[in-house]
Formats: structure tokens, sequence, C-alpha cells
């Protein structure tokens, strides 16, 4: 980009960002940068700019990179939840592609900044990554790669495992030479603390009940697991290894706190997908409107917003979904209920809430199925379609699997119950995944879900995985 190009571009910060703040925006800072290809895929492979090495990143860069050189898909921007927000533009955009990506970022940040799933979320995750990677990097020193890679492989693989709305518990602290401050994720402040603080007491009201995890009286089984047998039911479950597993070092136990810290911090962002994009493109489509074009920019930006909306016909696209649900709300409620949706809301409760009739069918969605070798459309209901998308939203899409019982049968071993609720587990992403939380417990591993209608138990001894009915 040449100076010419930069002198336009700063100019068109400067006035997109003064559109911005008059329509209501109030993001953090902004800091941009304009990245080659292979910087910011890099970004984009490991979620920051500075972050632990992992062979999964390196995966992942070879996979987005070679799609963007095939020209099969592009990232055009990487925004950052930080204070202040950083934003990475590709050196390849044209200047009207940069004028839609900082509306786009804008709004990102104003979401960042208001959402109140990002409350509790540190604003300095990008020095405390690097810190991480530095820790990381001395342990591998220390303890040779190789130690260092297989605890990394199994927290990386249960790292969606924790419970985003109960982080005020403390792991076990790490060696002396390392601070825990950076690997420990402040309390998170919602406007319904105390309701998770009653919630957490009916926990413990139930576990001293010794109900089981099938529920009171669940089967009758004297075998069966339960909170009888000393261990209150745990969702975190990447907390509980850190703080009861009776083979893990001290340095392992901290490689797993900085993976949950960074989980923690990624995951409100799961959680508003729909949402946060939506509004991203609601504003940028806004914002842009009001720009004096020209000809050829107002037709370059009809066909990349076009693009950004375009539907898929396997799987949601968040923009299309979440653009079509906020205009509906500001065409029928005016803008400034956005804004009370821009504050209060999830991609759960956005969808459960205002996905309507008239919207299922404007935006063409339906539920689908395999059937044989083909897939089938089985129901363009309305309310079917809501439904189905909410249960795959609760949780972020990831399955809840607790601890219900950490001594079972008085022999240390550790048993999970999967949180059945219509969905079943992925059979072989589970027999791959029980030998990571061996590798972490050290003994035999069980994990109770349901499959094919009947109560099914996974058993990991090391890496050998058997299936049996319960």
């Amino acid at each position: 980009m040449n100076d010419r190009e930069l002198s336009q571009l700063s100019e068109a910060i400067e006035l997109i960002h003064a559109k911005a703040r008059s329509m209501g925006l109030d993001g953090f800072p902004m800091r941009y940068e304009i990245c080659p290809a292979d910087v910011l895929y890099t970004f984009g492979a490991y979620g920051m700019p500075a972050r632990f090495s992992h062979w999964s990143f390196g995966k992942a860069f070879h996979r987005m990179k070679t799609q963007y050189d095939l020209n099969l898909s592009r990232i055009y921007e990487l925004v950052i939840n930080s204070d202040p927000c950083h934003a990475f533009l590709l050196d390849g955009n044209t200047l009207l592609q940069n004028k839609v990506i900082i509306a786009h970022v804008l709004a990102h940040s104003d979401f960042f900044r208001h959402n109140y799933r990002f409350a509790g979320t540190s604003r300095r995750m990008v020095d405390t990554m690097a810190a991480h990677a530095d820790r990381i990097r001395r342990y591998e020193m220390r303890y040779g790669r190789d130690a260092v890679e297989a605890v990394l492989d199994a927290a990386l693989a249960l790292q969606e495992q924790v419970d985003p709305c109960a982080v005020s518990r403390r792991p076990s602290p790490p060696p002396e030479d390392h601070p825990p401050s950076s690997a420990q994720p402040a309390r998170r402040i919602t406007p319904y603390d105390d309701l998770w603080a009653l919630d957490g007491r009916e926990d413990e009201d139930k576990g001293d009940a010794g109900e089981g995890p099938g529920g009171t009286g669940a089967t009758g089984d004297p075998a069966a697991p339960g909170a009888a047998a000393g261990c209150r039911s745990e969702r975190d479950l990447l907390l509980f290894l850190m703080e009861h597993s009776r083979v893990l070092s001290d340095w392992e136990r901290d490689v797993l706190a900085m993976v949950r810290a960074e989980m923690l911090y990624f995951w409100p962002q799961l959680e508003t997908k729909i949402v946060n994009e939506g509004w991203a493109t609601y504003w940028h489509a806004r914002i842009m409107r009001e720009l004096d074009l020209s000809e050829s920019e107002a037709l370059e930006f009809a066909r990349l917003h076009a693009a950004v909306l375009a539907p898929s016909p396997f799987h949601i696209n968040p923009y299309h979904v979440g653009y079509g649900i906020l205009r509906d709300l500001a065409t029928r409620r005016g803008e400034d209920y956005l804004f009370e949706v821009r504050e209060t809301e999830t991609d759960v409760s956005l969808v459960r809430n205002h996905l309507t009739r008239e919207l299922v069918e404007e935006l063409d969605l339906y539920v689908y199925r395999r059937q044989g070798d083909e897939w089938v459309v089985t129901s363009k209901d309305w309310r079917e379609v809501r439904d189905q998308l909410v249960q795959q939203l609760i949780n972020g899409g990831i399955p809840v699997i607790t601890v219900a019982d950490d001594d079972w049968r008085g022999t240390g071993q550790l048993y999970l119950l999967h949180r059945y609720e219509g969905v079943e587990l992925d059979r072989l992403y589970t027999e791959r995944t029980l030998p990571y939380v061996y590798r972490l417990w050290g003994r035999p591993v069980h994990l109770e879900t349901v499959m094919d209608g009947r109560r099914t138990v996974f058993t990991c001894e090391k890496d050998h995985v058997s299936r049996s009915d319960a």
C-alpha cells in the first residue's frame, strides 16, 4: 500500500469513526494494522497474534492458507476483544473493502465492550497469552518438548469442557517461579451472579441427598455413581482434573490452567456468534449506506455485502441469520431496541425470543437429516426450526460432561456423565478423547451416555476404550 492509499485509508477511518459515534456505537479505542496473508492467517489459526506453539494450530494454518491460495475462502480481517481493540486488515484488500471492514470491526468492538457475556473477560489477553507462550517455552526447555506437547494435547482435547458461569474457584498454584495471575482468570461479573450462587447451593444440596447422575432413584443399580461417594457434580472437567488429579506435577497443572484461562476468554465468542456477527453486519451496512460512495464503490459494496450474507444449504451462516433478525427488530421496534439486544442477548436467547415465522420463511431455514445416502429436508415448520437451532446453540453446541464420581467403587476411578438431551455423542470422537482424560487422571475413566436409546458406558484403560450397556 503506497502513501496515497494510506492517506485515503486514514481519512476513511476518521470519517467512519465519526459516523459510528453519531449512530451510538461506543467501542474501545481502535488500533489498525495491515498484514500480509501469511501473517493474518497465522493469527487466524492461533486465535491471537502471540500464543504458545502446537501442531494443531499449524494444521489449521495450512488448511486456511491453502483455501486462500486456491481462492476458496478469504479472511478480510481479524479483530480482538481487547482494550485498545486490535484489528488486522489483509494487505490485499481494496480501499472499499477496508472501509466495510473498519465499520464492521467498530461494531464488533462496541459489542465486546457492552454485551454482558464479555464483562468478565480480560481486556489484556494479548499480553497474557504472550506470557503463557513464554512460560510454555521455558517448560519445553526444562522438561522436553515431547512431555509438554503430551500435556497440551490432552488439555486442548478437553479445553471446551469448562464451566464459564463458575470461574471464581482457583486451581492449584503453579510453580513458585511463575506468577499465577496470568493463568487464573478474574471472576466474571454478570447481572445474574446471585442466581448462579443459588444454583451452586442447589447442586450441593443434591449432593448431600445422595442423588445419582440419572436423577432421584435413577437406576436402582447399587454400583451407579453419585454424589454420595463424596464428589459434588462438577461440570468444569478441566478445573476438576487440575485440582484433584494425583498424577499431575505442578507445571502440568499450570499448563492446564493456562489453556483453561484462554478458553474462558474465547467462550463468550462461542455463545454470541450469530448476534455478534449480525450486529457488526447491520452496522457496517448502515454506515456504508451513509457514505458518499461512487457508482463503482456502491456496486463493489453490494457484491461484498451479498457474499457475506449468502446462505449455506448445510449449515447456519451467522451473518445471514443474525443480520436478518436484527434488521427485522429494527424495523418493528426501532434501533434503540437493538442496543438492548446487544447488551443482554446471546445466540440462544436471540433465536428463542426473536426468530419468527416470517423470518424463517424469509431466511429459508429448515430442518434436515441424512436418510440413506441423501440429505433430506424434514420440516420447514418455524417452531421446529427455531427449537432445533436453539438446541444446537446451547452451551455453544458443546456436549456437557460432568464428574459424577471421582472414586468409583472405591478404586479411585473416574466416572463421567454426559448430560444427554436428545443428541448422541460422536462415537469416534469419544473413543479418541477419553485416553486424554486417562492421561490427566492416571486411572481408568468411565463415561456414561445414551446411544441407540440405551444407557451406554465407555471405559478407557490407558489407550484401550471399550463400550458396554449400563
